[in-house]
């Protein structure tokens, strides 16, 4: 049976949902106003993240009822994502404590790695290594900083957008290409949920994801990668491949951070791409780049991965030393100069 119209459904619904949510927050005053610690300069709504969390829960429940996606699956998508979801959108609305935000974090992302059965065992250098229940911590860990990392990097207009639509997009085409059809329906709605967004947030933006949308896309695109692990190893390579660009700038920037004695809950501007875009004047130049990075860099490497059999471990090793450059080019984690 075909079910291809479950993507320019999706589509349409969550460009109208954009829509709807931008007026929704000029109205109640849900306004981003810009301050020292912005990397924007006109006051914008914010919370359009939103119609990417509903689009993507209604096409999960189709997934299901039509049999493509397995219980397992669907409850920790769908229960992560929406715990996550909810208490971001609490916050976009007003204030939660960092330690209840990182407590409800913490439970999301448990309750994904127990329906997603914890971390695969790991291929490195040609053998596999069962981690058991430090597996499943550091999974946990995964998910949370997966999670707090997409917050992070979403700071400038279209980045977290072309973020979900390139990585996403591009494990479908893995997926196809190397005998995962199976696995391609979620990420592909993802990405065309994402992509509806994305139409509206694409610089220069007409209305911010907020918490709920980057917080949603962290946890869910973190419990796809370690649902993909179980059917082939070098899945959960691919997908950490592709997420080089926000893995590697978030994570340089955090680490930069703590040495400092920083809080690194509080908001800031010193990622490489906060830098990158305020020297060249322009949020559209940074998003189309780390696009481009991830097509033209960064899928190949993972499609070899998957498809070639290349080692996981090497092949990432290779992918982010250009992107660890760039950190250190772009100053990333760095104090601003005034």
């Amino acid at each position: 049976m075909n079910y291809w119209w479950l993507i320019p459904v999706s589509a349409v619904l969550s460009f109208a949902l954009t829509a709807f949510l931008r007026r929704y927050a000029l109205s109640r005053s849900l306004i981003d106003i810009p301050n020292q610690r912005s990397s924007h300069s006109i006051p914008t709504p914010r919370g359009g993240g939103v119609a990417i969390v509903l689009t993507l829960v209604c096409a999960l429940c189709v997934l299901f009822y039509l049999g493509l996606m397995t219980q397992d699956a669907f409850i920790a998508l769908v229960g992560a994502g929406g715990i996550t979801a909810i208490i971001g959108f609490l916050d976009d609305h007003g204030h939660v404590a960092a330690r209840w935000r990182l407590l409800a974090h913490f439970f999301a992302a448990a309750w994904a790695i127990y329906w997603v059965g914890g971390l695969a065992p790991l291929e490195v250098g040609g053998g596999s290594i069962q981690l058991g229940w430090l597996g499943h911590f550091l999974a946990l860990v995964y998910l949370v900083w997966m999670l707090n990392l997409y917050n992070f990097m979403d700071g400038i207009d279209g980045i977290a957008g072309v973020e979900a639509v390139t990585t996403c997009g591009g494990m479908v085409l893995i997926y196809w290409l190397g005998g995962f059809a199976e696995l391609a329906w979620p990420p592909g709605l993802l990405a065309v949920c994402s992509a509806g967004f994305l139409c509206w947030n694409f610089p220069p933006a007409k209305i911010f994801m907020g918490d709920a949308g980057s917080g949603f896309l962290g946890v869910v695109i973190g419990v796809l990668s370690l649902q993909a692990a179980w059917a082939d190893p070098g899945l959960l390579w691919g997908w950490l491949i592709l997420l080089g660009v926000f893995i590697v700038d978030a994570t340089f920037t955090l680490m930069r951070r703590l040495l400092r004695g920083e809080k690194i809950y509080e908001a800031h501007r010193s990622h490489a791409y906060q830098f990158a875009s305020r020297q060249m004047g322009k949020h559209l130049p940074v998003t189309a780049v780390v696009g481009l990075i991830n097509l033209l860099w960064l899928l190949p490497i993972a499609f070899c991965v998957v498809c070639f059999k290349l080692d996981g471990a090497l092949a990432l090793l290779v992918a982010y030393l250009p992107l660890i450059w760039l950190a250190v080019k772009y100053r990333a984690g760095e104090l601003e100069k005034n």
